[in-house]
Protein backbone atom coordinates (compact mmCIF):
# COMPACT_ATOMS: atom_id res chain seq x y z
CA UNK A 1 0.00 0.00 0.00
CA UNK A 2 1.45 3.61 -1.04
CA UNK A 3 -0.46 5.63 1.22
CA UNK A 4 1.22 8.57 0.22
CA UNK A 5 0.18 8.64 -3.32
CA UNK A 6 -3.21 7.40 -2.43
CA UNK A 7 -3.44 10.57 -0.93
CA UNK A 8 -2.26 12.12 -3.40
CA UNK A 9 -4.89 10.63 -5.68
CA UNK A 10 -7.63 11.28 -3.25
CA UNK A 11 -6.57 15.10 -3.39
CA UNK A 12 -6.35 15.42 -7.14
CA UNK A 13 -9.85 13.74 -6.73
CA UNK A 14 -11.04 16.54 -4.68
CA UNK A 15 -9.49 19.43 -6.58
CA UNK A 16 -10.62 18.12 -10.18
CA UNK A 17 -14.04 17.01 -9.00
CA UNK A 18 -14.13 20.67 -7.02
CA UNK A 19 -13.28 22.77 -9.81
CA UNK A 20 -16.23 21.17 -12.48
CA UNK A 21 -18.74 21.14 -9.38
CA UNK A 22 -17.82 24.52 -8.53
CA UNK A 23 -19.17 26.01 -12.37
CA UNK A 24 -22.32 23.58 -12.31
CA UNK A 25 -23.12 24.99 -8.50
CA UNK A 26 -22.57 28.42 -10.01
CA UNK A 27 -24.75 27.70 -12.82
CA UNK A 28 -27.59 26.30 -10.07
CA UNK A 29 -27.28 23.23 -11.21
CA UNK A 30 -29.18 19.76 -9.82
CA UNK A 31 -25.39 17.83 -9.41
CA UNK A 32 -23.54 20.92 -7.90
CA UNK A 33 -19.78 21.55 -6.07
CA UNK A 34 -20.20 18.55 -3.52
CA UNK A 35 -21.59 16.32 -5.59
CA UNK A 36 -19.15 16.43 -8.17
CA UNK A 37 -16.10 16.20 -5.59
CA UNK A 38 -17.87 13.12 -4.12
CA UNK A 39 -18.35 11.50 -7.30
CA UNK A 40 -14.98 12.14 -8.51
CA UNK A 41 -13.46 10.87 -5.10
CA UNK A 42 -15.85 7.64 -4.87
CA UNK A 43 -14.49 6.68 -8.55
CA UNK A 44 -11.07 7.14 -7.59
CA UNK A 45 -11.40 4.94 -4.18
CA UNK A 46 -13.31 1.90 -6.65
CA UNK A 47 -10.62 2.19 -8.86
CA UNK A 48 -7.73 2.24 -5.84
CA UNK A 49 -9.83 -0.48 -4.63
CA UNK A 50 -10.01 -2.55 -7.76
CA UNK A 51 -5.91 -2.87 -8.20
CA UNK A 52 -5.77 -4.24 -4.46
CA UNK A 53 -8.47 -6.55 -4.62
CA UNK A 54 -8.25 -7.96 -7.97
CA UNK A 55 -4.74 -9.87 -7.41
CA UNK A 56 -4.39 -11.32 -10.73
CA UNK A 57 -7.52 -10.69 -11.30
CA UNK A 58 -9.14 -8.23 -14.22
CA UNK A 59 -8.87 -4.53 -12.47
CA UNK A 60 -11.53 -3.38 -15.71
CA UNK A 61 -14.00 -5.23 -14.20
CA UNK A 62 -15.07 -2.74 -11.07
CA UNK A 63 -14.09 0.33 -13.79
CA UNK A 64 -17.40 -0.96 -16.01
CA UNK A 65 -19.45 -1.15 -12.82
CA UNK A 66 -18.93 2.49 -12.41
CA UNK A 67 -19.71 3.24 -15.55
CA UNK A 68 -23.09 1.43 -15.08
CA UNK A 69 -24.10 3.09 -11.77
CA UNK A 70 -22.81 6.50 -12.82
CA UNK A 71 -25.31 5.92 -15.23
CA UNK A 72 -28.48 5.53 -13.04
CA UNK A 73 -26.82 8.75 -10.81
CA UNK A 74 -26.84 10.76 -14.23
CA UNK A 75 -30.39 9.82 -15.12
CA UNK A 76 -31.96 11.02 -12.01
CA UNK A 77 -30.77 14.51 -13.02
CA UNK A 78 -32.41 14.12 -16.48
CA UNK A 79 -35.92 15.71 -16.46
CA UNK A 80 -38.75 16.71 -19.23
CA UNK A 81 -40.15 19.94 -19.11
CA UNK A 82 -42.87 20.41 -21.55
CA UNK A 83 -41.52 19.94 -24.80
CA UNK A 84 -38.01 20.51 -23.42
CA UNK A 85 -35.48 17.76 -21.93
CA UNK A 86 -33.10 19.78 -18.99
CA UNK A 87 -30.28 18.36 -17.22
CA UNK A 88 -28.61 16.43 -20.02
CA UNK A 89 -25.49 18.47 -19.89
CA UNK A 90 -25.26 18.34 -16.04
CA UNK A 91 -26.02 13.93 -16.54
CA UNK A 92 -22.88 13.79 -19.54
CA UNK A 93 -20.34 16.29 -16.49
CA UNK A 94 -21.28 13.49 -13.98
CA UNK A 95 -20.38 10.69 -16.28
CA UNK A 96 -17.24 12.55 -17.03
CA UNK A 97 -15.81 13.26 -13.48
CA UNK A 98 -16.54 9.81 -12.83
CA UNK A 99 -14.31 8.96 -15.61
CA UNK A 100 -11.95 11.53 -14.31
CA UNK A 101 -11.80 9.85 -10.59
CA UNK A 102 -11.20 6.32 -12.66
CA UNK A 103 -8.26 8.04 -14.74
CA UNK A 104 -7.28 9.59 -11.57
CA UNK A 105 -7.25 6.27 -9.66
CA UNK A 106 -5.34 4.76 -12.40
CA UNK A 107 -2.70 7.25 -12.01
CA UNK A 108 -2.85 9.28 -14.96
CA UNK A 109 -2.27 12.53 -14.33
CA UNK A 110 -0.88 14.46 -17.18
CA UNK A 111 -3.88 12.46 -19.17
CA UNK A 112 -6.50 13.87 -16.40
CA UNK A 113 -5.26 17.33 -16.21
CA UNK A 114 -5.31 18.02 -19.87
CA UNK A 115 -9.10 16.94 -19.85
CA UNK A 116 -10.21 18.90 -16.77
CA UNK A 117 -8.92 21.57 -18.68
CA UNK A 118 -10.73 20.84 -21.50
CA UNK A 119 -13.76 20.18 -19.72
CA UNK A 120 -14.02 23.37 -18.24
CA UNK A 121 -13.32 25.24 -21.45
CA UNK A 122 -16.19 23.36 -23.27
CA UNK A 123 -18.66 24.35 -19.49
CA UNK A 124 -17.35 27.71 -19.46
CA UNK A 125 -17.21 29.02 -22.97
CA UNK A 126 -19.26 27.48 -25.02
CA UNK A 127 -22.40 28.16 -23.64
CA UNK A 128 -22.03 32.04 -25.03
CA UNK A 129 -21.61 30.02 -28.52
CA UNK A 130 -24.58 27.71 -28.10
CA UNK A 131 -26.79 30.73 -27.20
CA UNK A 132 -25.80 32.52 -30.35
CA UNK A 133 -26.27 29.06 -32.07
CA UNK A 134 -29.89 29.08 -30.98
CA UNK A 135 -29.93 33.11 -31.54
CA UNK A 136 -29.83 31.81 -35.34
CA UNK A 137 -32.77 29.61 -35.41
CA UNK A 138 -35.34 30.98 -33.16
CA UNK A 139 -38.44 28.99 -34.44
CA UNK A 140 -42.04 30.95 -33.74
CA UNK A 141 -45.61 29.84 -35.56
CA UNK A 142 -47.68 32.78 -37.00
CA UNK A 143 -51.44 32.25 -37.25
CA UNK A 144 -52.66 35.05 -39.43
CA UNK A 145 -56.12 36.22 -40.27
CA UNK A 146 -57.25 38.00 -43.55
CA UNK A 147 -60.37 38.29 -46.21
CA UNK A 148 -60.26 36.05 -49.06
CA UNK A 149 -57.52 37.34 -51.73
CA UNK A 150 -54.92 35.56 -53.24
CA UNK A 151 -52.40 38.31 -54.07
CA UNK A 152 -52.51 39.18 -49.96
CA UNK A 153 -52.03 35.53 -49.98
CA UNK A 154 -48.86 35.54 -51.93
CA UNK A 155 -47.66 38.95 -50.48
CA UNK A 156 -47.20 37.00 -46.73
CA UNK A 157 -45.71 34.23 -48.42
CA UNK A 158 -42.67 37.04 -49.83
CA UNK A 159 -42.80 38.90 -46.55
CA UNK A 160 -41.31 35.85 -44.99
CA UNK A 161 -38.84 35.57 -47.43
CA UNK A 162 -37.93 39.27 -47.44
CA UNK A 163 -36.93 38.89 -43.97
CA UNK A 164 -35.15 35.87 -44.64
CA UNK A 165 -37.19 33.51 -42.45
CA UNK A 166 -37.22 29.95 -43.45
CA UNK A 167 -40.44 28.79 -43.63
CA UNK A 168 -41.08 24.24 -42.65
CA UNK A 169 -44.69 24.14 -42.40
CA UNK A 170 -47.18 26.24 -43.79
CA UNK A 171 -51.35 25.33 -42.84
CA UNK A 172 -54.05 27.13 -45.02
CA UNK A 173 -57.74 27.18 -44.01
CA UNK A 174 -60.73 28.92 -45.62
CA UNK A 175 -63.64 29.73 -43.13
CA UNK A 176 -66.36 31.58 -45.40
CA UNK A 177 -64.75 34.47 -46.93
CA UNK A 178 -61.71 34.62 -44.48
CA UNK A 179 -58.52 32.82 -44.81
CA UNK A 180 -56.33 31.50 -41.41
CA UNK A 181 -52.86 30.49 -42.73
CA UNK A 182 -50.46 29.20 -40.23
CA UNK A 183 -46.38 29.22 -40.56
CA UNK A 184 -43.68 28.09 -38.57
CA UNK A 185 -40.55 29.48 -39.52
CA UNK A 186 -37.40 29.96 -38.06
CA UNK A 187 -34.72 32.74 -38.22
CA UNK A 188 -32.97 35.14 -36.41
CA UNK A 189 -35.42 36.81 -33.55
CA UNK A 190 -34.18 40.05 -34.81
CA UNK A 191 -35.88 39.04 -37.95
CA UNK A 192 -38.73 37.90 -36.69
CA UNK A 193 -39.78 41.05 -34.72
CA UNK A 194 -39.43 43.13 -38.10
CA UNK A 195 -42.08 40.68 -39.17
CA UNK A 196 -44.50 40.78 -36.13
CA UNK A 197 -44.33 44.49 -36.66
CA UNK A 198 -45.01 44.36 -40.28
CA UNK A 199 -47.46 42.60 -39.48
CA UNK A 200 -48.91 44.42 -36.68
CA UNK A 201 -49.20 47.73 -38.87
CA UNK A 202 -50.95 45.66 -41.86
CA UNK A 203 -54.48 46.89 -42.05
CA UNK A 204 -55.21 43.86 -44.73
CA UNK A 205 -54.61 41.92 -41.04
CA UNK A 206 -57.81 41.18 -38.92
CA UNK A 207 -56.46 38.84 -36.78
CA UNK A 208 -52.66 37.86 -36.17
CA UNK A 209 -51.37 35.25 -33.37
CA UNK A 210 -47.50 34.69 -32.56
Amino acid sequence: MDMPEDLLKLLAAILVGGLIGAEREFRDKAAGFRTLILICVGSTLFTLFSFRLSGAGDPARMAANIVTGIGFLGAGVILRDGGRITGLTTAATIWLVAALGVGIGGGFYELIALATVLIAIVLLAFPRFERWIDDQRAWHTYEIVFPVNRQKLRALEELFEEYQLHVRQRKRIRRGDRIICTWTAHGKPSDHELLVERLLADKDVEEFRF
